[in-house]
């Protein structure tokens, strides 16, 4: 057990501490250690591009102190890298990688505009105005080319920001989620139980015990 442990509603538990155990098979490990290797720089972004990916990812999804950070600019660079797309794009939408290249371009162009300088210098409050302008759809910017800000909104910055955060085991001890359920699975799913390979949530003057227990789920 290392410094990777959980402060929060479940003290103790690091959902990692499974990786040798019936709870995740070979399959498992791989794809997490893959996710866990992810180095945070770009693949496919440019230099800028990159730096108000960090900017928005910041404001979208702020990450807790202490402890190691979601590479999150970084997941969604490499599915960018990947081509990797949602099975579906609406009619007015341009393919993911040309998406979000039209919305960084855009939030820099209005940023020094307004401001006279990037988005990703922009103060946090000034980051937060433009980012809910580009979530109710009254962002406009010649860069997007026609592209709706709202519809970019949720169905990439939502999609591909906040579920690549859900996506790694760093949030997964936050919320106190088991894990894959590959191969051993989960058994007692009815209200209020858990399987032993489950972490226990701490409730005020339990977080003592709470994190003794949670150091012992494997």
């Amino acid at each position: 057990m290392t410094e990777r442990l959980t402060t929060g509603r479940y003290p103790g538990y690091d959902v990692t501490s499974k990786r040798k155990t019936p709870s995740w098979n070979d399959k498992t490990r791989e794809v997490i250690d893959a996710r866990l290797a992810v180095e945070a720089r770009p693949t496919f972004l440019s230099p800028d591009e990159w730096q108000t990916l960090v900017a928005l990812c910041d404001r979208v999804m702020p990450q807790p102190e202490g402890r190691p950070r979601v590479p999150l600019a970084a997941y969604v660079d490499r599915q960018l890298l990947a081509g990797k797309t949602k099975g579906y794009r609406f009619a007015d939408m341009p393919r993911p990688a040309e998406a979000w290249k039209r919305a960084l371009a855009a939030l820099d162009d209005v940023a020094r505009q307004e401001q006279g300088r990037p988005f990703a210098q922009l103060a946090q409050g000034d980051q937060d105005a433009m980012l809910r302008r580009m979530s109710d759809g009254s962002f406009h910017a010649k860069a997007l080319n026609g592209m709706p800000a709202k519809t970019f909104w949720t169905s990439h910055v939502i999609h591909d920001v906040v579920g690549a955060y859900y996506a790694h085991p760093e949030a997964w001890n936050e919320i106190g989620w088991g894990g894959p359920a590959s191969p051993r699975g989960y058994v007692r799913t009815g209200l209020d139980r858990r399987d032993s390979w489950e972490p226990v949530e701490a409730t005020p003057g339990s977080e003592d015990k709470a994190s003794r227990e949670n150091k012992r789920v494997r």
